[in-house]
């Protein structure tokens, strides 16, 4: 197994906080939140993170203050016009580093306490696995992708649904088997780029795809925290 971290993004949702700084390099808890994410990572599992081209010495600074290896890989994008998205993101590392192993793939702005060795445990090997976490407030979850659970399965999946029929919502924390890597190259060239979510959702539509639900701590910093917030 491999682990890719998305953060490239711009982070506008979080202007102006965010306009020099990556969001995925804000401190939460006197650390950035990226050290946060590599930390929790077993230590057999190779870490790579995607960052792009405007925020590229921020993360080669970083680089050298973290305790382990990891491969900072930098797209060249300078402006949000320019980005890959997060799908476009995600196809382009898994073709460019030619993955064929399982991915866990994470969200760089997730703040999450659970044990990602557990998370990984309960992968069957063949089937997407989903971290999913109920926030307790449906009015919140329209910001996020809506899950509705037969046992551990994904029966449906509603992304940013207007009238939630529950507070049970997925993470931005996957493992991808290299099966659906042809799956994902195939949603990528019908024009979707940007929500991960929404190709989760695809995937529900025509496969099994997996729940793991946690109950420890966890945060989305784009849609939960504010400049006050954040430090």
């Amino acid at each position: 197994m491999k682990c890719l971290v998305l953060a490239s993004g711009f982070g506008t949702r979080l202007y102006p906080l965010t306009v020099q700084k990556a969001k995925a390099l804000l401190e939460y808890k006197g650390k950035p939140l990226l050290t946060h994410i590599v930390e929790k990572v077993p230590t057999d599992v190779e870490v790579f993170v995607c960052c792009n081209r405007r925020f590229e010495a921020d993360f080669r600074q970083w680089q050298k203050f973290i305790s382990r290896r990891v491969e900072v890989c930098v797209e060249d994008v300078w402006s949000e016009e320019q980005k890959k998205g997060a799908v476009g993101s995600l196809d382009f590392w898994v073709k460019e580093k030619k993955f064929a192993d399982d991915l866990l793939v994470i969200a760089g702005d997730n703040y999450f306490e659970f044990d990602l060795t557990k998370f990984i445990a309960a992968y069957d090997g063949r089937n997407v696995l989903v971290a999913v976490h109920d926030i307790g407030d449906r009015s919140r979850a329209t910001q996020f992708g809506v899950v509705r659970l037969d046992g551990n399965r994904i029966v449906e999946f509603e992304e940013k649904p207007a009238r939630p029929r529950s507070s049970l919502v997925a993470t931005a924390i996957y493992v991808l088997p290299p099966r659906v890597f042809s799956v994902l190259s195939e949603y990528h060239s019908l024009g979707e780029k940007d929500n991960l979510g929404s190709f989760i959702a695809y995937l529900v539509s025509r496969e099994d795809v997996r729940a793991y639900t946690f109950s420890e701590v966890w945060l989305d910093i784009g849609s939960e925290f504010n400049q006050k917030s954040v430090g």
